[in-house]
């Protein structure tokens, strides 16, 4: 065991818990192309794993077989999660037929970094949008890796939590600002931001028609967007700083909430939904199973052009799991299309999988009342690109 001295352990200490993996690569005569279009693939399959921060991709220029390829992640442990996994596995395999055997991986702490202040000669830092995951070199931001629905809407989500005693006072910050412009360019337009509370949790569900990027920075760049951010900063849990590009990124990417689900009528909607959220009381280790089952409730009833659920989104991050519905009729005159539980039998599933307590009976009228009241969230505000 090797032993730090005074110096490496006050060097340790004050370093961050950033992973930099370097993979040294040579591609096999004749597959360099396809080893390109692999990579382009895989590239944004990796973006998406919990962890991820930026990844690069270089050719040497002195041997052009030679390759290296350069990622960052948040800290050891989540990096090391997903190499380990046979999600891993399944994802590199297109790989094989591409790469020689004479490879190596190497694995480092991250201890300093100097940015644009130093004398690098590096770019200007660029301040990360709320919830904008990176996938490229330092200094650019990327687009978020994000699918548009059945809808070709696309749909992403931040939460973050506040101090408690402080949500009436959030709520008040949070429903008081001026909507920003709509139109971003000619393919780009904010369609529907919804912002939701409960307890000191809150939600705010973004939809974008066209470039999910252009629209966040379109959104962080406006003044009265800027303000509100920064109104509500003395009441997180968590703090940020927004004007340092690194942290930011850092709380947004742990802020992300993805929708996982995506399910919408391919009726025409009646001219009047009721938009309705809840935060489930997920089991630890449980939030993908829940994501899951719900979407497979709302792919079923969805396609019932007269039944109660119009749309519905579920976003999933870790065992924080959140689902947006949009239903024809009120939830509390159906509780059980509010929550996603179809009968019994789904009732009984979903219930192992969520912490109720004990009047959490989602088999009777009573209980599943009782449930939608204790986990619905509170609506904050909602506003439509009409609205602007």
């Amino acid at each position: 065991m090797t032993t730090l001295s005074e110096p490496q352990r006050k060097q340790h200490a004050e370093s961050d818990t950033r992973l930099r993996v370097v993979l040294m690569l040579e591609i096999q005569d004749g597959a360099q192309q396809r080893f390109l279009d692999v990579y382009e693939q895989l590239r944004h399959q990796v973006a998406s794993v919990r962890g991820h921060v930026s990844d690069q991709l270089c050719q040497s220029i002195n041997d052009p077989r030679q390759w290296l390829i350069t990622s960052e992640w948040e800290d050891q442990d989540t990096f090391l999660e997903w190499v380990d996994s046979s999600a891993h596995r399944e994802m590199v395999k297109p790989m094989h037929g591409c790469v020689s055997d004479n490879f190596r991986s190497l694995r480092y702490a991250v201890l300093r970094e100097t940015s644009a202040a130093g004398s690098t000669g590096t770019r200007a830092p660029i301040e990360v949008p709320p919830g904008l995951p990176r996938s490229e070199p330092a200094g650019h931001v990327g687009p978020p890796k994000a699918e548009p629905g059945p809808d070709g809407v696309v749909r992403h989500a931040l939460t973050f939590t506040v101090k408690p005693g402080s949500e009436r006072e959030v709520a008040r910050i949070l429903s008081g600002y001026a909507s920003p412009r709509a139109e971003v360019d000619e393919h780009t337009r904010l369609h529907r931001t919804s912002l939701f509370m409960r307890g000191n949790r809150v939600v705010r569900a973004v939809e974008v028609v066209g470039s999910l990027g252009d629209a966040l920075r379109h959104v962080a760049m406006q003044p009265e967007v800027r303000a509100v951010e920064e109104a509500i900063n003395p009441y997180l849990e968590e703090a940020r700083q927004l004007g340092d590009p690194q942290a930011a990124r850092a709380f947004f990417a742990r802020a992300a909430l993805p929708a996982k689900q995506q399910a919408i009528a391919s009726s025409p909607a009646s001219a009047r939904l009721h938009r309705h959220a809840v935060l489930y009381p997920v089991r630890t280790g449980q939030g993908q199973a829940v994501a899951e089952l719900l979407g497979g409730y709302d792919d079923l009833a969805t396609a019932d052009p007269t039944g109660p659920v119009a749309a519905s989104t579920v976003f999933q991050r870790e065992d924080v799991v959140v689902r947006l519905v949009d239903l024809r009729v009120p939830a509390e005159a159906d509780p059980a299309a509010a929550l996603g539980v179809a009968g019994d039998q789904e009732a009984a599933a979903l219930g192992k999988l969520l912490d109720l307590g004990a009047q959490g009976d989602l088999r009777s009228a009573a209980g599943l009342a009782a449930v939608l009241a204790a986990h619905a969230m509170s609506p904050i505000t909602d506003r439509s690109s009409k609205d602007n």
